[in-house]
């Protein structure tokens, strides 16, 4: 899609680069290319990216952009999946790599105050000398931010026992569309008035943008064990997920791959997946030492009774190490397979994972399309990953369809849209069949508290003609596809 640059007032493009220095900004095609799209399937070109160094710059870059009522959109890595930091409207994109500091790490009281643009996993290094860590994990936690975790309420594998990233949040410091900054939270918890630090996290930057993070640490375990349930049916696999958790057993990660998908890895990674067969599952446990030993045997004996062909046990923790970095290099060894891939986020109660793959496996042989597997299996959230070459007429379309029937299907038996990638701009019209007229209405109406003037990532969230309707919407390319 071309950009709308010649539509830009050049008097905001000198006052933008004046206020950030030659490189503080990007404005020429080549550049704004890199900043067009994110994970998932689409792309729009913004018409300037800047790159604010403190929220005194976040501020004035906010206030040189209201006068010109030019749309916003805040980007930390880019490693979204639902299009949330693609600048739909064009307009500028506040990138906060370099707002990148650790400005205060407390041990004593399992804290620490970061700016947006840390990446996740640096701050779990930052802490572990402490004997801490940050519990949200998304599979990108080598690249993406916490800034872009708490847009979208990130997840990750670990989730089942330490919840998402709002779990974590203790406090923010956030820009509104006007200039003006504002504090939610604090370092103690529960503090009294509204959760605006809940309500900010998971808003997919429509809201404020979030320009200082508290954040909750926590204490590594005495004991970690790694296991990996091997089966010869998926049925066995996800039915071993619901007996788990029907017993009282509340692993850390219960991370399910099907044979499509577990071939995919072990060609790219060599973890020592078991390549012939149908699915297996990732399970850890942590806590006291005698507890997780309990614990393990009571998951070998289900693993049993649910036809487990294999129980295998991390035995150091290399072989621990190995076997996570097949699950979390998975997405970049699909690109091994195929030049495209589309990945949806919806999500089932645990009881319906085994007829939700039913229904993704018939989905598959409808649209003849490949569809793998690999989720949550825990907290029911699926991420099914399609298969398609956006080269072949109809392919993108085909793996579209296939993606909107998995939605419904979730929808249907009682689950929800997303757990973990957000809405963005690639399920915003699903929000109409998830709720009523009447809670969109009222997530409107708390947009637009925030956000009068519609500027801050306009055509997110909220379907066309619940959100902004004075803001033009760039009409989406068919064949505009990264992924």
């Amino acid at each position: 899609m071309s950009s709308r640059s010649s539509e830009f007032p050049p008097d905001l493009r000198q006052e933008l680069a004046g206020l950030l220095g030659p490189r503080g900004y990007l404005d020429q095609p080549h550049e704004l290319t890199l900043y067009e799209y994110d994970g998932s399937v689409d792309k729009i070109l913004p018409d300037m990216v800047v790159f604010p160094r403190n929220t005194e710059e976040v501020v004035a870059i906010v206030r040189l952009t209201a006068e010109h009522h030019i749309p916003i959109v805040g980007r930390g890595a880019g490693t979204g999946l639902s299009g949330g930091s693609i600048p739909r409207a064009g307009g500028v994109i506040i990138g906060f790599s370099r707002m990148n500091k650790i400005l205060s790490l407390d041990a004593a009281n399992e804290r620490a105050v970061v700016q947006p643009g840390v990446v996740n996993l640096d701050l779990t290094y930052a802490a572990a000398p402490h004997g801490l860590f940050f519990a949200p994990d998304p599979s990108s936690q080598k690249a993406c931010t916490l800034g872009g975790n708490v847009a979208e309420n990130a997840g990750g594998p670990h989730t089942l026992a330490y919840g998402v990233t709002t779990n974590h949040v203790l406090g923010l410091e956030c820009v509104l569309p006007d200039g003006t900054v504002f504090e939610t939270g604090g370092a103690v918890p529960d503090l009294a008035g509204f959760d605006l630090t809940g309500l900010l996290t998971g808003s997919e930057g429509t809201m404020a943008l979030v320009t200082k993070i508290i954040v909750r640490l926590v204490r590594a375990p005495e004991a970690i064990k790694t296991i990996l349930g091997v089966f010869n049916s998926v049925d066995h696999c996800a039915n071993t997920v619901a007996e788990i958790t029907a017993r009282q057993i509340t692993p850390v990660a219960i991370e399910m791959l099907d044979g499509t998908m577990l071939r995919m890895v072990e060609q790219a990674t060599h973890a020592g997946y078991p390549i012939d067969a149908a699915a297996v599952l990732l399970i850890e446990l942590e806590g006291p030492r005698e507890s997780v030993e309990e614990q393990t045997e009571q998951i070998r004996v289900i693993c049993s009774a649910q036809n487990a062909r294999e129980f295998r046990v991390a035995r150091s923790n290399e072989e621990r190490d190995l076997l996570w970095k097949g699950r979390k290099n998975a997405f970049g060894a699909i690109g091994r397979v195929s030049p495209f891939y589309y990945v949806q986020d919806g999500v089932v109660p645990r009881s319906k994972v085994a007829g939700a793959l039913r229904f993704i496996e018939q989905t598959s042989n409808k649209h003849g399309l490949v569809i793998s597997n690999i989720f949550h299996a825990g907290d029911g959230n699926l991420h099914p990953i399609i298969l398609f070459d956006r080269r072949k007429t109809g392919d993108l379309e085909r793996a579209k369809a296939a993606g909107e029937e998995i939605l419904d299907h979730c929808i249907a038996v009682g689950g929800s849209i997303t757990g973990e990638h957000g809405i963005g701009m690639e399920k915003n019209e699903t929000m109409a069949r998830l709720f009523s007229d009447a809670t969109l209405e009222t997530i409107r109406d708390l947009k637009s508290t925030f956000d009068p003037r519609c500027r801050l990532n306009p055509g997110k969230v909220l379907p066309t003609g619940k959100g902004c309707g004075e803001i033009r919407q760039a009409v989406l390319e068919t064949g505009s596809v990264h992924y």
